[in-house]
């Protein structure tokens, strides 16, 4: 990746729904360079999908919680269906395998407390091999970035 690459990422990381051609223009190319440059990082995995930033408490949401999960075992088969299980589950926005004392990290986002409870004890409780759940509600978001650092330009 060169500057022109991290330029057009940024923008379109700002506005997904530019036309190349505004895109060609913020960067300084035509537009057929920047299309292939744009098809690149596409067939490269680089740019994984374009969507829409929704606001979960707009959309009836309100509630954000991560819940952190430890299972009994931390082999390969344990952790898999762990996270296909999880993967099924609507109320999880986003997970994590992580390192340390806490197995998976989950963002969980639900319209109230009560289906914060029914969440627990109807789905996620039920996985087998679960050792301990914790949860913590977040009061608000500071920061929500979709765009990576700055660095190494």
């Amino acid at each position: 990746m060169d500057k022109i690459d991290r330029r057009i990422l940024e923008t379109l990381v700002g506005n997904g729904r530019l036309p190349v051609i505004e895109i060609a223009e913020k960067v300084g190319l035509s537009a057929t360079p920047c299309r292939k440059r744009i098809a690149r990082m596409e067939d490269d995995g680089l740019i994984v999908r374009y969507s829409a930033v929704i606001d979960p408490e707009k959309a009836g949401y309100p509630i954000t919680a991560f819940v952190s999960v430890e299972l009994e075992r931390q082999d390969a088969e344990s952790l898999a269906l762990f996270e296909q299980r999880v993967s099924g589950f609507e109320e999880v926005v986003q997970g994590f395998l992580m390192t340390g004392s806490q197995d998976f990290l989950l963002r969980v986002v639900v319209e109230d407390l009560h289906a914060f409870e029914r969440f627990l004890q109807d789905r996620l409780t039920r996985i087998p091999g679960i050792r301990s759940v914790r949860s913590r509600f977040a009061l608000r978001q500071f920061v929500g970035r979709s765009r990576l650092p700055a660095g190494r330009r």
